[in-house]
């Protein structure tokens, strides 16, 4: 354990950092936060782009889910039972959003113990022989913010304003009046995502924050291409009674839904 935590996580990301602060003009750690930040998008970008997908295609059939809600009313049990063999017909997982977020939580920790420890004294038996180690390294970003400490406006506001756009992009949107506790909960989290997002952002060293405004914006980004891309038309057939079938068609923003009469 300690050599993933040591070898895979916390030193690559420590060296890449030093990497990108050696080479960006005026040797902004900032800068090279963010660019450490794509860095590490673009390494979980499959994975990222395979959620993304498996989210439009949820908003897609909410319509769906709501009905199976209206049909199940009252009765918990079958409901959970008809969801999950609706998932599994149609191929996607509710999820499928925890997927990123669970990447990144090990890349969040080992950035914030490099931010932690790293910036204020760094031990030279970490640093790989080919990356130069500078003697000061400055930790503000801009020139501004020193971002080994912790900032309790700019950053932190602006981390809690993305989450808060990301999640409302990603949220599946229901019409159903009888969406019980399911639809209160993601409601809340709607909410609660960005205020803890915030608090958080306050209280740990600006760099993360710094890092955690890059990744959002760099998932907001990833969205709308998502959102937007011309794929292969996919029919996602549901029986109904006495009305033949329904086709929901998912293609352009995937949001599009017609009838297919017999």
């Amino acid at each position: 354990m300690h050599f993933i935590w040591n070898e895979i996580l916390y030193r690559p990301l420590l060296n890449l950092l030093l990497f990108f602060y050696n080479a960006v003009p005026g040797h902004d750690i900032g800068i090279a936060i963010i660019l450490l930040t794509i860095i590490v998008r673009l390494i979980i970008l499959p994975s990222s782009i395979k959620a993304s997908r498996s989210q439009r295609k949820l908003k897609v059939l909410t319509p769906e889910l709501d009905k199976l809600k209206e049909q199940y009313k009252g009765d918990q049990q079958g409901l959970a039972k008809a969801q999950m063999d609706f998932y599994k017909q149609r191929g996607v997982s509710p999820f499928s959003s925890c997927l990123p977020v669970l990447i990144q939580l090990p890349i969040l920790f080992a950035l914030y113990a490099v931010l932690r420890e790293g910036l204020g004294h760094i031990d030279p038996a970490k640093v790989y022989s080919f990356i130069y180690l500078p003697p000061n390294l400055d930790t503000t970003f801009l020139g501004i913010i020193d971002l080994a400490k912790p900032e309790k406006f700019v950053l932190p506001v602006l981390a809690g304003i993305t989450q808060y756009i990301l999640g409302k992009m990603t949220m599946p949107v229901s019409k159903s009046t009888s969406g019980g506790m399911e639809q209160t909960i993601n409601k809340q989290m709607m909410f609660a995502l960005p205020i803890m997002t915030l608090f958080f952002a306050m209280s740990f060293p600006a760099g993360l924050a710094l890092y955690w405004v890059a990744t959002t914006v760099f998932g907001i980004g990833q969205q709308l291409w998502v959102n937007k891309e011309k794929m292969k038309e996919v029919k996602l057939k549901i029986k109904k009674k006495d009305e033949g079938e329904i086709v929901i068609t998912e293609a352009g923003l995937g949001r599009e839904e017609k009838d297919k009469q017999d």
